[in-house]
């Protein structure tokens, strides 16, 4: 191992302190929450130790920028710091502290070569990646691509009624920077899937995403005594709710296995006490597929569901907010790239579909982008016994350090 990976091994495990949930190897660092507050501040000392300027905008993505070229674009490398509830702690920091010390690696070469360097170096920390706090996911790419409002993200709420601007204010992470020059973009991230370690693939070279459709239903029924009220009187909104989340599951298995993934996430019942028939249910539910055509037919069965459950249990149903991409490829010349860097360090490596969403999604359809995976024991995510081996933590970082460097170069930028 050299002093390169140690200093990549020493940084990690800072990192992985901030927020950690004590007796396990996890953490819990929502969006904007304190500990999200205080990694950041850690990141942006790291950024500026190593000499580079350290910028956020107005929906609180920061960046690392360093300028090797004046008045050339950027390559930009990085994922999300933010965590869901009680989560691993591999799941998206791994990507930012890799892009972090993939560029430092870069940054010294070019340095000593700046004839070699064609574009500028900037790590990026998505925020609100995760959707757990502050819904939609992929939040802080959503607004830098232009997919998703600056104005709307910004005024939504968390459970707690405290808004986006207020908890980034709050915390001092928005800022007002804008107009980053993007040549390419370059991901990497542990699988959340087991199929990798099954394989005995060191690299994922990501070539296509999941199709995915995510739903916010409310469910509006009356308030009743849950003792004294007939049966027959009653229009329970958590019934419907549960009819609902009962057939979204069954549905998986009307296609060819693993063709269809679903989904209840969250739920949220009024007034959620034990003598009341709940009046409003909030309820998140999500399909994903590799085949559109799946999700169109489980979309369609989902609608009649619906219609039946309005019917039959007397409550009113709509749909308050959606959120979905389609099954799209990475840019192939990207794909080809991240196989050569992985040949010449002799990583074992194949193509590999991404079922979870990133910030790559986002930004692939902007800039040519690379996408990266390593393995995940056990396919575990999402969950505090997450976790990556050391190895192929290293072993990651050295792929997505080719791969940089061969961007800085100019690589699949014409």
């Amino acid at each position: 191992m050299t002093q390169h990976d140690e200093a990549f091994l020493a940084d990690w495990a800072v990192q992985s302190a901030f927020g950690a949930v004590a007796g396990t190897h996890g953490v819990d660092r929502e969006a904007a929450t304190a500990p999200d507050g205080e990694q950041r501040r850690w990141f942006a000392e790291l950024l500026e130790s190593r000499g580079f300027t350290v910028q956020r905008d107005a929906i609180g993505n920061q960046f690392g920028l360093l300028e090797l070229v004046p008045g050339a674009p950027y390559v930009l490398t990085g994922s999300h710091m933010d965590s869901q509830p009680t989560a691993g702690r591999f799941d998206g920091a791994y990507g930012v502290m890799a892009s972090a010390h993939a560029c430092f690696r870069v940054a010294d070469e070019l340095r000593a070569d700046p004839a070699s360097a064609r574009f500028n170096l900037a790590v990026v920390n998505w925020f609100n990646e995760e959707g757990s706090r502050f819904k939609p996911s992929m939040m802080g790419s959503g607004v830098f691509t232009g997919k998703l409002s600056l104005e709307a993200a910004l005024a939504t709420e968390d459970r707690g009624g405290v808004t986006v601007v207020e908890a980034l204010d709050a915390l001092g992470e928005r800022g007002n920077f804008e107009g980053l020059d993007v040549a390419s973009y370059a991901e990497i991230h542990v699988q959340q899937g087991r199929s990798m370690e099954q394989d005995g693939v060191t690299i994922g070279l990501v070539d296509a995403t999941w199709a995915a459709h995510k739903f916010e239903f409310k469910i509006t029924g009356e308030q009743a005594h849950s003792g004294s009220t007939l049966m027959s009187d009653r229009r329970d909104a958590l019934l419907g709710a549960a009819r609902l989340i009962v057939a979204v599951r069954e549905l998986v298995d009307e296609f060819e296995q693993g063709m269809l993934h679903s989904a209840c996430g969250e739920i949220d019942v009024y007034p959620n006490s034990p003598v009341v028939v709940a009046s409003q249910v909030k309820l998140l539910l999500d399909f994903r597929s590799p085949s559109e055509d799946v999700l169109k037919a489980a979309y369609t069965s989902l609608m009649a569901t619906v219609e039946k459950v309005q019917h039959e249990d007397r409550v009113g149903i709509e749909i308050i907010a959606e959120h979905s991409w389609d099954r799209n490829p990475y840019s192939e010349p990207g794909v080809e790239l991240a196989r050569e860097v992985a040949e010449q360090l002799g990583l074992s490596n194949d193509r590999v579909l991404t079922v979870a969403g990133h910030d790559s999604t986002n930004m692939k359809d902007k800039v040519p982008t690379v996408m990266l995976f390593v393995p995940s024991v056990d396919g575990v995510s999402h969950n505090l016994d997450e976790f990556t081996r050391e190895e192929d933590l290293i072993d990651g970082l050295h792929q997505l350090t080719g791969v940089v460097r061969r961007l800085a170069e100019g690589a699949l930028v014409a």
